[in-house]
C-alpha cells in the first residue's frame, strides 16, 4: 500500500497543478499549497547541499519542472484571487505587510532587489554553469570510456564494475544535458514571476477602482499590499530552487557532504585564518568604524587558527607515537630476519618518491594487485602468487621494478603528477614522450591538469597505477610457468577434486606426481596456454601418461584436448592467419630432429639455421598485425622443436601444429611462407 501511495503521488500532483491552472481554490486551501511549495523549495536546497554526489540526486531536474509547474500554478490561482476578491489568504497579506513595512517604496525596493539577485546573478549563474558542465561531460564520454576499458583490460576492475562505471559516464552525461534544459525552467520562471506581478498590480488596480468602487489610493495600497505579498511566496521558493540547482551542477563528486568539506577545507591553512583575523582586528581601529563587530569576528577567526594548530601538533605527535610503538614492537628476531632472508616469488620495488602510489584507498596499487590477481585466475587458471610491494633507494626517481625471484624482469617510470596518454594528436601537449613498455605504443606523460585536453585529442588517458598493473600483468603472463609453484598445483588439485573426484584420483598420485603435473602445466603456461580447463587437462594426462611420462608427450596430449581453445584465441571473426614453412624446408627440419634425454631439437648446419632465424624475423616483419596476431603453424612431430629454435626470435609468435589451427574449425588466411632465402616475403 505504502509503495502504490508513493507511486501515485507524483501522477497525481501534476494532475493537481494542472486542475489550479483552471479550477478556482479557496483562500485557505492557497495559504496551505504556499506553504507546501516553502516547504518543498528548501527540502531540495537542503538536500542538494547533502548529496556527495550530483548523481546521487539524478531526479533533480525532473523535480524542478514539476516545482516549476507547480509555482507558476499557485501564480494563477492567487493572481485569480487577487482580480476577483482582492484578498488571496492570510499567507500572501502577511508577506506583503510584513516586507512594505508601512511603506509602499520599500517593499517594492526589497521585492526588486530579491528579484534581481534570483535571475540576474543565481540563475543566470546557474544557466552558464549548466550549459558548460554539459558540453564538457559530452566531450569527455570518449576519453572516460577507454579508461574504463583499459581498467578492465588490466584486470584492474571486473565486468561488472565496468558496466556499472559505464552506467555511471552515461547516467552523468543524461544528467548534465537534462539539467542544461532545466536550467531554462527556472530563467523562464523568474521572468513569468515578474510579468505576474505587473499584472497584478496594474489590472489589480483598475479592476479595484472600476469593479470594486475603491478610491485610487485604497486601490493602490491594497494591491500593493497583495502583489508584493504574491510575488514574495513564489520568488523566495523560486530563489531556493534556482540556489539548488547552482549547488547541484556545481558540485564535483565528493567523499563527504558540502558541508563538512566546506568546513575541513576553509579549516585547512592557518596562515589564512590567522592574517583573516588580523585583517578584521586591524579594520575595527579605523576611524569612524564600529570596532566590537570586527573585534568578535577577528577573534574567532584567530581562535580558529590556534586549534588548526593544536591540531597539526597533536597530528604529528601521534604520528611520531605511532612510528615509536612500530619501531619497538619490530625489533628484529630470529623470524623478522628470516622473513627479511626470504625471496619473494613476485615483487613490485617503489622509488621512494612514489610509494604513496602503494599508501592505500580504492584505487590504489596493492588494491588493483588483488584484482589481477582475480582477472588472471578467471582468463588463464593460475595462482598469481601475493606481490610483496616495498620502496627502494637504489631506484631512480619516479622509477619502479618488477622482480621474480629477486630477480629485475621489468622496470619503467611512473612521474609524479603526470598521467600516461596513448593515442595520437599529443604533439601539442606539454609532457614527456615514451614507449608503452607493453604494447609498445607511443606516449606522453602529461600533467595531469591537462587530462581533459588529452580526452578531447581522442588519447587514452591512464593514471600510474594502471601502467605499473598493465606491465605487471604482462610480466606475470610471459613468466607465468616460473612462478606456477608446486603448492599452487596442490591446491589447484584439491579445489579439482571437489568437482571432478575420479579424474584426480585417476591421476593422482599413483600416475602423476605433484611435480611431473606442475612441469606439464608449467610447459602449457610458458606459450600463454590458459589451464583453467584444469578437468579436461587431467583427463588428457590420465590416459597419456599410461603409455608415456615424458612431459613433451604430456603437453602435446594436454594441448590436444585444448585444441579449439588454442585456435579460438587466435582467430578474429572466424578467420585464423597463419604462416607456414615451404614444404622443403619443413622436411629438412623433419630430417634434422633428434631427440636426447626426452627432448626434442633440430640439428642444423650452422650457416642453415642462422638463415631460418632470418628468414622467420623477415616474414613476420613484413606482415600486416592491424588484424588477428599471426600463428606459425608446422607439422606435430616438430612443433616444440620449432618453437625452441626460433622462439626467441619470432617476436612472440605462436607456433601451433597443424592439427591445433584446424580443431577450432576456422577459416585458415595463410598470410606468409617462411623459405630458405636471405628475404622471407608474405605470399600471394
Amino acid at each position: 500500500m505504502r509503495q502504490l501511495l508513493l507511486k501515485a503521488a507524483v501522477p497525481v500532483g501534476v494532475v493537481g497543478i494542472i486542475l489550479l491552472l483552471i479550477v478556482p481554490i479557496p483562500a485557505g486551501l492557497l495559504d496551505v499549497l504556499i506553504v507546501l511549495n516553502i516547504a518543498f523549495a528548501l527540502l531540495i536546497l537542503l538536500t542538494a547541499m547533502f548529496v556527495k554526489r550530483p548523481l546521487d540526486f539524478s531526479v533533480f531536474p525532473s523535480l524542478l519542472l514539476v516545482a516549476t509547474l507547480f509555482r507558476l500554478g499557485l501564480n494563477v490561482a492567487s493572481t485569480r484571487l487577487v482580480l476577483s476578491e482582492a484578498h488571496a489568504g492570510q499567507v500572501i497579506q502577511a508577506f506583503g505587510q510584513i516586507t512594505i513595512s508601512g511603506s509602499l517604496v520599500i517593499g517594492a525596493v526589497i521585492f526588486l532587489i530579491l528579484t534581481v539577485i534570483q535571475f540576474v546573478v543565481v540563475t543566470k549563474g546557474a544557466e552558464r554553469v549548466a550549459e558548460v558542465g554539459a558540453r564538457f561531460t559530452l566531450d569527455a564520454m570518449p576519453g572516460k570510456q577507454m579508461a574504463i576499458d583499459a581498467d578492465l583490460n588490466a584486470g584492474l576492475i571486473t565486468e561488472e564494475e565496468a558496466r556499472k562505471r559505464r552506467a555511471d559516464v552515461s547516467a552523468e552525461a543524461d544528467f548534465y544535458g537534462a539539467m542544461d534544459g532545466a536550467s531554462k525552467f527556472v530563467k523562464g520562471d523568474a521572468i513569468a514571476g515578474i510579468v505576474i506581478v505587473v499584472i497584478n498590480f496594474v489590472g489589480g488596480i483598475i479592476i479595484g477602482m472600476v469593479q470594486h468602487g475603491m478610491e485610487a489610493d485604497e486601490a493602490l495600497s491594497t494591491y500593493s499590499i497583495l502583489t508584493i505579498g504574491d510575488g514574495l511566496v513564489t520568488q523566495i521558493p523560486a530563489l531556493l530552487m534556482a540556489v539548488a540547482t547552482g549547488m547541484i551542477v556545481t558540485r564535483e563528486n565528493a567523499e563527504s557532504e558540502m558541508g563538512q568539506s566546506a568546513s575541513r577545507q576553509l579549516m585547512q591553512s592557518r596562515n589564512a585564518l590567522l592574517i583573516t583575523g588580523l585583517a578584521a582586528v586591524s579594520m575595527g581601529f579605523i576611524p569612524g568604524m564600529p570596532i566590537l563587530p570586527f573585534l568578535l569576528i577577528g577573534a574567532a577567526l584567530l581562535f580558529a587558527a590556534s586549534r588548526v594548530t593544536a591540531n597539526a601538533a597533536r597530528e604529528s605527535e601521534d604520528k611520531l607515537d605511532a612510528e615509536i610503538r612500530s619501531s619497538e614492537s619490530a625489533a628484529e628476531g630470529p623470524e623478522e630476519l628470516m622473513d627479511r632472508m626470504r625471496v619473494h616469488a613476485l615483487e613490485i620495488s617503489l622509488a621512494p618518491d612514489i610509494v604513496d602510489l602503494a599508501a592505500g584507498g580504492s584505487g590504489d596499487l596493492l588494491t588493483r594487485v588483488k584484482s589481477l590477481r582475480r582477472k588472471l585466475a578467471i582468463e588463464i587458471g593460475f595462482l598469481m602468487p601475493p606481490v610483496r610491494t616495498r620502496d627502494n633507494i637504489d631506484l631512480p626517481s619516479e622509477s619502479y621494478a618488477i622482480l621474480i625471484a629477486g630477480v629485475e624482469v621489468g622496470r619503467g617510470t611512473v612521474p609524479r603528477g603526470h598521467l600516461l596518454a596513448i593515442g595520437s594528436g599529443l604533439e601539442h601537449l606539454p609532457g614527456s614522450s615514451v614507449t608503452d613498455p607493453v604494447f609498445g605504443l607511443e606516449g606522453k606523460w602529461i600533467p595531469v591538469e591537462m587530462s581533459h585536453a588529452a580526452d578531447l585529442a581522442g588519447a587514452a588517458v591512464i593514471d600510474r597505477a594502471s601502467v605499473i598493473i598493465t606491465h605487471l600483468s604482462d610480466i606475470v603472463q610471459a613468466h607465468a610457468d616460473r612462478l606456477l609453484s608446486l603448492e599452487d598445483v596442490r591446491q589447484l588439485t584439491e579445489h579439482l577434486k571437489q568437482t571432478h573426484p575420479t579424474v584426480v584420483e585417476e591421476l593422482t598420485p599413483a600416475t602423476m606426481s605433484l611435480a611431473a603435473i606442475q612441469r606439464v602445466l608449467a610447459g602449457l603456461l610458458a606459450e600463454r596456454i590458459p589451464i583453467n580447463d584444469l578437468a579436461r587437462i587431467y583427463e588428457a594426462l590420465a590416459l597419456r601418461a599410461k603409455t608415456s611420462t615424458e612431459t613433451a608427450a604430456l603437453i602435446d596430449a594436454a594441448r590436444a584436448v585444448l585444441g579449439p581453445a588454442i585456435s579460438a584465441r587466435f582467430a578474429r571473426d572466424g578467420r585464423l592467419r597463419v604462416v607456414m614453412f615451404d614444404p622443403g624446408l619443413e622436411q629438412q627440419l623433419l630430417e634434422g630432429m633428434r631427440v636426447s634425454d626426452g627432448a626434442a631439437q633440430i640439428v642444423l648446419a650452422p650457416d642453415t639455421t642462422l638463415q631460418l632465424l632470418e628468414s622467420v624475423r623477415t616474414t613476420i616483419s613484413t606482415l600486416d598485425h592491424t588484424g588477428s596476431d599471426p600463428v606459425l603453424v608446422c607439422a606435430p612431430s616438430i612443433r616444440q622443436a620449432v618453437r625452441k629454435l626460433i622462439g626467441a626470435q619470432a617476436g612472440g609468435i605462436a607456433v601451433l601444429s597443424y592439427e591445433e589451427a584446424a580443431a577450432g574449425g576456422h577459416a585458415t588466411d595463410v598470410v606468409g611462407v617462411v623459405r630458405l632465402v636471405q628475404s622471407a616475403l608474405p605470399s600471394a
